[in-house]
């Protein structure tokens, strides 16, 4: 029997006994890894970045400059409840805040192309922790966060289009150290 005859859709039952509570998230190990947004800009795109984040099971979320913060309708509608599962906070200088986890012995590496960008898939478990910088839609992480920044890291594109929405991208490289420093669900 060939795998498409016998597969089937799981149903909303199957998939919510794989849910963890709140509760239990609580006491679950978290992926080293702090993520902070410099002035991104869109509800739907924290809001997106807020659900990622709870299914990558980060450490913790860094809204900084004008980010919106939850509780927001748009961040709401596409988190999906993740604002009560991320630890998050909001802090309103991003430079003081990556200062802040630089001297609690984080690495900070910026989402963003650069001259000196490797790609996501180039890190290895021993550049953890590390807090990750993702930036504004348009204008990409702050100048003076990219000048402090021990590595950027980028995602090569091979299209006509040089880059991807910032939740997109987000989720791409999230996902990455999901799998590279091998998140168990104990």
């Amino acid at each position: 029997m060939l795998y498409w005859q016998i597969m089937r859709r799981l149903t909303h039952e199957e998939i919510s006994r794989k849910r963890h509570s709140e509760e239990e998230l609580r006491l679950l190990r978290r992926i080293p890894l702090i993520v902070l947004l410099d002035n991104v800009r869109s509800l739907y795109n924290v809001g997106s970045i807020f659900r990622t984040s709870d299914g990558a099971r980060i450490e913790k979320l860094i809204l900084t400059g004008y980010t919106p913060s939850p509780p927001r309708k748009g961040i709401d509608k596409t988190a999906l409840g993740a604002t009560r599962t991320v630890p998050w906070e909001h802090i309103r200088d991003p430079l003081a805040a990556v200062r802040t986890l630089r001297e609690s012995g984080l690495r900070v590496g910026i989402l963003e192309q650069t001259t000196a960008s490797v790609p996501y898939y180039a890190l290895r478990a021993s550049d953890f922790p590390m807090c990750l910088v993702v930036g504004n839609e348009i204008t990409g992480v702050s100048k003076v966060i990219s000048t402090s920044a021990d590595l950027a890291i980028d995602i090569p594109m091979y299209g006509m289009k040089q880059s991807l929405n910032v939740a997109v991208a987000y989720g791409i490289v999230a996902f990455h150290f999901v799998q590279l420093l091998r998140l168990s669900d104990s």
